[in-house]
């Protein structure tokens, strides 16, 4: 591959001490910039502040429109996602992905599209599977793919998941890491992919009692009730509404299974509403008393009996084990739950 331009990494829950003890280990400075796309939301974030205590490269939120310069880590800002174009930084506010903004896809994404060859894709710790797509097509550029070693990994899920959709061509662990990308930058190092294995297709929906019963003409976005277009990247399964939510298949299952809770709550909560409201209404001298009774305890066992059903334990395909991605001489096990 040509000399690498850029490196980026993505990191979600566990992300912090992981890019802390990674900018720590960089010394000196790689010869090429970092850009860094951390799940912090909105908040306030003083990452780049942290990574300039422990490391020698300077750290600094990304400004939009500014110059990428070689030895810099820049970090996504809060609220943005963090994109690269021309050799300048990119801020956005578009739709969130994967629940995320900034998200680390956009950024991958983008690097592919700018840097091809010159790419080299990074994914640390991590819940779901951000940033899986966009690793793939910097490896489908001819970029570097690299995802930590999930069993060194803080939380496993990220790496684990770039390691069965993507053809790695390197599994560190993160105290590897620093070297690696040493070698890499100034050619001491070339890529040799790693063969994972193909993430097993989805099976056919179950007759439920033995009827099926019809199915919805389309899924729609947990964000915006939009309808969702499916496509796919590699064997990574995406959708993505006309606003531009996108959610790869494992977290569109968490939005849903969220969107879901926070309905069937609401059903409680009016449930509740209701039986006290026909409480009252029997206290009064009213010659309804009694159905305004009968009202209010049906209420309230038909709230209990829809509290009972939302807390108990429901299938999570998203939270599954991955299989074993088989690496070459460097087998991944799948994370135990």
């Amino acid at each position: 591959m040509a000399k690498p331009a850029i490196v980026v990494i993505g990191a979600s829950a566990g992300g912090f001490a992981a890019l802390r003890k990674l900018t720590a280990a960089l010394d000196p400075p790689l010869e090429s910039p970092i850009l860094v796309v951390l799940h912090v939301g909105a908040q306030p974030s003083q990452l780049p502040e942290l990574l300039n205590a422990v490391g020698v490269t300077p750290a600094k939120h990304g400004e939009d429109g500014e110059a990428i310069l070689p030895g810099r880590i820049y970090v996504a800002p809060p609220d943005r996602h963090m994109l690269v174009a021309g050799g300048r930084i990119r801020l956005t506010r578009g739709p969130k992905e994967n629940w995320a903004r900034p998200a680390i896809d956009p950024l991958f994404r983008s690097a592919a599209q700018a840097y091809g060859r010159s790419a080299i894709g990074v994914i640390l710790t991590g819940h779901l599977n951000d940033g899986s797509a966009g690793l793939y097509e910097i490896k489908q550029r001819g970029g570097v793919a690299i995802a930590q070693d999930p069993r060194d990994a803080a939380n496993p899920e990220m790496p684990a998941s770039a390691a069965r959709h993507v053809r790695l061509d390197y599994c560190p662990s993160l105290s590897e890491l620093p070297s690696l990308l040493q070698k890499l930058v100034t050619g001491k190092e070339t890529a040799v992919t790693i063969d994972a294995a193909k993430a097993a297709a989805p099976a056919r929906p179950e007759m439920i009692n033995g009827e099926e019963f019809d199915r919805p003409i389309t899924v729609t976005c947990p964000d915006c009730g939009g309808a969702l277009r499916r496509s796919e990247v590699g064997t990574i399964v995406k959708y993505a509404c006309h606003i531009g939510h996108l959610y790869t298949a494992e977290a569109m299952a968490a939005a849903q299974f969220n969107e879901m809770e926070r309905v069937m709550r609401a059903a409680e909560r009016i449930l509740n509403e209701r039986s006290e409201f026909c409480r009252q209404m029997a206290d009064r001298a009213d010659p309804r008393a009694e159905v305004w009774r009968s009202a209010s305890a049906e209420a309230l066992e038909r709230a209990y009996t829809l509290r009972d059903f939302v807390e108990q334990e429901w299938i999570t395909p998203q939270a599954a084990p991955p299989a074993s991605t088989g690496l070459a001489g460097r087998s991944v096990e799948a994370p135990v739950a």
